[in-house]
């Protein structure tokens, strides 16, 4: 069933007022595929996160009777920026993104870093570098929800298309403390073919049986698989899961460290 153009998610616990999930799927935007954009509220604040598309943003935000005021940016790849200026132009929101990779991001009105922490409408935003899938990728921390472009996603995390498989490791832990119940918002419908990889490495592990079918009866209902709560990824995410017995032997990596057993496991992912 095709999803709606967006959907509103449940929030509560978190410091946003609202979310809602805006898919750009291949049964609307053929160049796309699986890509999701986000639209969150927050007080008197109205935020884009990515975008790769303007068209969307606008219908959901004038649907939600909401004014984008901000956009946030995670990293470079045209599937998450082209919209942007467009974006800009029509509602005049201050685009935000890592200084660092700014020769690569559409202007940027308010440049930030990795460590930086700033106020949009009564929430604190904390801006943590998760390179790996990109150099210079950066995920926006909230209390209780993470929007993590291609970094953290659910059931896996990004291809290496410029990063080490140790610099991801190392982005991912930056997760470690955060409580189960914490949201990952991730950029892409990669979920059940995540699993489907992740189920080769554990076809034993009784919570990715679980997922799988949870996943597909939502893909089946239109609604978006995103986001997921960290417990869930900690459960069935093989990226997440570098420490466990079970992946290790899968991938060969028995009595090596953690980073090791993640490199194989994605260099197993990218030829799966």
């Amino acid at each position: 069933m095709p999803m709606p153009p967006h959907v509103p998610v449940d929030v509560a616990g978190t410091a946003l007022d609202d979310l809602v999930v805006i898919p750009m799927l291949k049964d609307r935007f053929p160049d796309l595929l699986d890509n999701y954009g986000y639209l969150a509220r927050v007080g008197d604040r109205v935020i884009a996160i990515d975008c790769a598309r303007a068209r969307p943003y606008l219908d959901a935000a004038a649907a939600m009777g909401w004014a984008i005021t901000d956009v946030l940016l995670t990293h470079h790849h045209p599937d998450h920026v082209a919209g942007v200026d467009d974006l800009r132009q029509v509602t005049g929101a201050a685009v935000r993104g890592n200084a660092a990779d700014a020769k690569r991001l559409p202007r940027l009105d308010r440049p930030l870093s990795p460590g930086d922490a700033f106020d949009l409408g009564g929430a604190t935003v904390a801006v943590r570098d998760v390179s790996g899938h990109t150099i210079g990728h950066v995920a926006y921390f909230l209390d209780g929800i993470a929007f993590t472009g291609d970094s953290l996603m659910a059931a896996g995390c990004g291809r290496l298309f410029e990063g080490t498989p140790e610099r991801m490791h190392a982005s991912l832990a930056l997760f470690d403390d955060l409580p189960d119940d914490h949201l990952v918002a991730s950029g892409h419908e990669y979920t059940l073919s995540n699993l489907a990889f992740a189920r080769s490495l554990e076809p034993d592990n009784a919570d990715l049986t679980s997922r799988v079918a949870h996943v597909e009866g939502t893909l089946a209902a239109g609604v978006p698989t995103v986001p997921s709560s960290l417990g869930l990824e900690r459960r069935t995410n093989p990226f997440l899961r570098s420490h466990v017995t079970a992946v290790k032997r899968a991938t060969g990596t028995e009595g090596q460290p953690d980073t090791a057993t993640f490199a194989a496991a994605r260099r197993m992912k990218d030829a799966f």
